[in-house]
């Protein structure tokens, strides 16, 4: 049984999860990031001042008891529709904010919800610190708020450096799991949105150096037009090693195919698969091969917040994965 840790957001990592519990034994956490300013999550931040849920929540459901009901395991996606002041609302994340109120302690909270919905694993905060990202484009204009990196008339600017608003610190049980961890892995998810605010946490990437886990790094399908446009995958590579100060052990990209009616909607927004340009160079592992998930997405028509149509296939990674360990 190997020590496995996911590090990313709500949308990725939760593929991860499910994959590789579905199909092992291993003991499994996700350390998330919390710096959201978006949809559901940004205006109960914005209204309570406490840490963003929505990733933690979608990672709560990944690792939640499969022998829950149907209907307390819906509770946790269950999305208010109407015209209310709930309108967009989740209610996983109502439930996580009224839980940081009593326990005032974001991680504890996460913890107590944990039990609640009988989770197989742990889920992590990377920080309990709240902080904004600051994002600084190569024309050296500057915005603040990660939910600025879903607006579309901010894209095909090329991001020259992303911080945060103020110091945040690595939250005590996350550093102990990657000191602890047999295999540490980054993505898929947003690279600046999900991925690259972890190595922003003070003490990340100190124990990141320091810890002798396999470093993986799976690479997102398609590029992302407010983030990563025309970024190839080698790009991709050498941004995270410039920011987590390591380079992966291995990396994860995709060659399998895209189906044309999906790659002509990524094409109206103008995403576009990301180009696989990586070089067998030695320092990295590069592993290739058919990640494409061949299901399609529903998406909620009450989410306010824009989410991806195509996803990696949990268990393609997860066989990937276990033959790394």
């Amino acid at each position: 049984m190997a020590k496995i840790i996911a590090v990313g957001g709500g949308t990725g990592t939760p593929v991860i999860l499910r994959g590789l519990r579905k199909n092992s034994n291993h003991q499994l956490s996700a350390v998330v990031t919390v710096t959201d300013s978006g949809g559901s999550t940004g205006r109960l931040r914005q209204e309570f001042g406490f840490l963003p849920v929505g990733d933690l929540r979608q990672c709560l459901a990944a690792l939640a008891d499969n022998q829950l009901s149907d209907e307390l395991f819906n509770l946790l996606f269950y999305r208010f529709g109407g015209k209310g002041s709930l309108k967009g609302h989740s209610l996983g994340n109502l439930i996580l904010t009224a839980f940081e109120d009593i326990k005032k302690s974001p991680g504890e909270a996460v913890a107590t919800v944990a039990k609640i919905f009988r989770v197989q694993g742990n889920i992590y905060p990377v920080t309990e610190d709240i902080a904004d990202l600051v994002i600084k484009y190569d024309d050296n204009s500057q915005v603040i708020g990660e939910h600025i990196l879903d607006d579309h008339t901010t894209g095909g600017k090329t991001i020259a450096k992303l911080s945060l608003t103020q110091k945040t610190r690595l939250y005590q049980p996350v550093k102990t799991a990657l000191m602890e961890a047999d295999m540490i892995v980054l993505g898929p998810g947003d690279l600046y949105g999900s991925l690259i605010p972890h190595s922003l946490v003070e003490g990340f990437n100190q124990t990141l150096q320091q810890t002798s886990a396999k470093f993986v790094y799976v690479i997102n399908l398609m590029t992302h037009f407010s983030q990563t446009h025309q970024m190839s995958a080698n790009d991709h590579l050498n941004t995270v090693t410039q920011y987590f100060k390591r380079q992966p052990d291995y990396v994860i990209v995709n060659n399998g195919a895209i189906s044309t009616e999906l790659l002509r909607v990524y094409a109206t927004e103008k995403e576009y698969p990301v180009e696989n340009n990586l070089p067998n160079n030695g320092m990295t592992k590069i592993i290739h091969g058919d990640f494409v998930a061949q299901v399609s997405i529903k998406l909620d028509s009450n989410d306010e917040v824009k989410r991806s149509l195509l996803r990696h296939d949990a268990d393609k990674l997860a066989a990937q994965l276990e033959k790394l360990i």
